[in-house]
């Protein structure tokens, strides 16, 4: 190694962003079943490989570098730089890309929620706003939002690998949690079901989507 990673070794700030954002993430996900703390974990553990590598320790660049053969004569801790070779544009290019998704994520994830809230408050079945699109949206914004920050903006070994598992492990879910919802609305869900898509909105529809989610934590009542 010819000579160190700038952006590491900043571990007090690992250290922040993680307790932010795992308390963000039970805060509003409010795991109660065994299923759902498995899910909730596997995003904890998400979260936890990518900030600290993001700003403590980039294990993922040194271990590439080490059994991959990857040219150590320039190294940068964001991986698309490394791999591409384009230096701090290319981690530029992929911070903006990344936080762009992971805002709109964060904007779906939360005003699905708000909508899901009140709707329970009033003993009905969410199906207007973003409800009205797709039958999960919360799981929608957080895929998009874990995709844009583990994936595009600071990909490592561990967020690239547990996205796959956290997507599959949401979607089981949100199949557990339907059936819940037949067995309270019946007819009425299995309609809404039928003319509605469970995660991704019918082409045409993404403006509308994102347009539908621009509600951010601070709006929430």
């Amino acid at each position: 190694m010819e000579r160190g990673i700038e952006h590491s070794g900043a571990w007090v700030i690992a250290l922040f962003v993680i307790v932010i954002a795992s308390w963000f993430l039970y805060k509003y996900l409010a795991p109660k079943t065994w299923r759902e703390w498995m899910g909730a974990g596997l995003i904890q553990g998400f979260i936890i490989a990518l900030y600290a590598e993001m700003y403590g320790f980039p294990l993922t660049i040194y271990f590439l570098v080490r059994f991959l053969g990857i040219d150590s004569g320039y190294l940068n801790a964001n991986l698309w730089s490394t791999l591409v070779g384009v230096g701090e544009t290319g981690m530029m290019i992929s911070m903006l890309l990344g936080y762009a998704l992971l805002f709109i994520g964060f904007g779906i994830f939360f005003q699905g929620w708000r909508q899901l809230y009140h709707a329970k408050q009033e003993n009905r079945l969410a199906t207007d706003g973003l409800y009205g699109l797709v039958r999960h949206p919360q799981y929608t914004g957080l895929f998009i939002a874990l995709f844009g920050e583990g994936v595009i903006h600071w990909p490592t070994l561990f967020s690239v690998g547990l996205f796959p598992v956290i997507v599959v492990t949401y979607v089981m879910l949100a199949r557990r949690e339907e059936q819940k919802v037949i067995d309270e609305f019946g007819e009425e869900y299995l309609k809404y079901k039928r003319n509605v898509p469970a995660f991704l909105p019918v082409k045409g529809k993404w403006k509308q989507f994102i347009q539908r989610s621009d509600h951010t934590v601070n709006k929430l009542d």
